[in-house]
């Protein structure tokens, strides 16, 4: 694929299209992103003797914190934060062009889900409209002005529930967006069954509940909602784009996203399918950012593509980020 048309990354279809497009944008971010070329020089890498997939560097996720990573020649359009208790420093994704952004997310969700439009959506993010710069709420926001009658809620859970059964009784599919512990408060506090409906997490207490397995807040949500599974979406502020699970755990990402694992005591080095080992991503829809992410998250890649998150890396096991600490 070629700069010039950039949402050409939403056609992909196979793997060959995809490794294609991903060397293009390899070499773009190579010689635009300086952070990202610098850190392909700490590491000894020539980009232009970079010609299959396998050998191109993922850049620490950490690097968000302390670095500018952009890679347009024009100032971007707005800046997604990463919430960040007392003392830490939130990431800072700047981005070129929010119309890849919305493209990216509709389209990853007609894939999985179908046309927005057939739905009213719920989000349930008391943490995320709490602060500005959420990238989850801005991509709420369009899905739920595509749809009819849904909202965003914080803590009144019966105007919530009253809405929700007004949406229900006009045939309208139903997705309830929530951050975990809102989902858990919610589950705690009612019970509710309507036909059609969808119960999407996006994972993390933020501090505010104690931390519980993903199985168990599971049949925790499905004895109060009435639904057989819990879906569940995988995305963070570094990325564009996100992967989705309709039940178990078990996210598949869009053809224009594709998750890597790796040794966790070797970066460098790829594991094959079943191992354990730390995420990588790569998300084309990050091209004017970096699209070879190195993330903090422990997971398993099956050979289907698809994979589970098992939890977060301990920061010792973290080498890649300390060739570019203190600049």
């Amino acid at each position: 694929m070629k700069m010039t048309d950039p949402k050409a990354i939403f056609t992909i279809r196979q793997d060959a299209h995809f490794e294609a497009a991903a060397l293009d944008i390899f070499r773009f971010q190579a010689e635009h992103c300086p952070p990202y070329r610098e850190y392909i020089g700490y590491l000894g890498v020539d980009p232009n003797a970079v010609n299959t997939i396998r050998q191109i560097p993922f850049l620490p996720v950490e690097l968000y914190k302390s670095h500018r990573i952009y890679s347009a020649d024009h100032p971007e359009e707005t800046i997604f934060t990463s919430s960040a208790t007392t003392g830490q420093v939130p990431a800072r994704h700047y981005v070129a062009d929010l119309s890849l952004y919305e493209s990216s997310f509709t389209e990853g969700f007609r894939i999985f889900y179908g046309d927005p439009s057939q739905y009213a959506i719920f989000a349930l993010l008391p943490s995320y409209l709490e602060r500005s710069g959420s990238s989850l709420v801005y991509m709420a926001d369009k899905l739920i002005k595509a749809g009819e009658g849904g909202g965003f809620f914080l803590h009144d859970h019966l105007a919530l529930l009253k809405s929700m059964g007004k949406a229900a009784s006009g045939g309208k599919k139903l997705l309830l967006l929530g951050v975990s512990f809102a989902l858990w408060e919610l589950a705690e506090n009612h019970r509710f069954e309507f036909p059609e409906l969808t119960v999407m997490e996006t994972g993390g207490m933020k501090g505010r509940r104690e931390e519980i397995t993903r199985q168990e807040l599971h049949a925790i949500l499905c004895r109060s909602f009435g639904v057989e599974r819990i879906h569940s979406e995988y995305g963070m502020v570094e990325l564009l784009s996100q992967a989705y699970s309709d039940g178990q755990g078990i996210f598949r990402c869009p053809p224009w996203m594709s998750v890597v694992i790796r040794d966790t005591y070797d970066p460098l080095e790829r594991l094959p399918a079943a191992r354990a080992g730390g995420v990588n991503v790569i998300d084309l829809a990050n091209i004017y950012s970096c699209s070879f992410l190195e993330t903090q998250d422990l997971g398993i890649r099956h050979r289907d593509g698809s994979f589970r998150i098992l939890g977060r890396i301990d920061k010792s096991e973290i080498r890649g980020c300390n060739l570019m600490a203190g600049e």
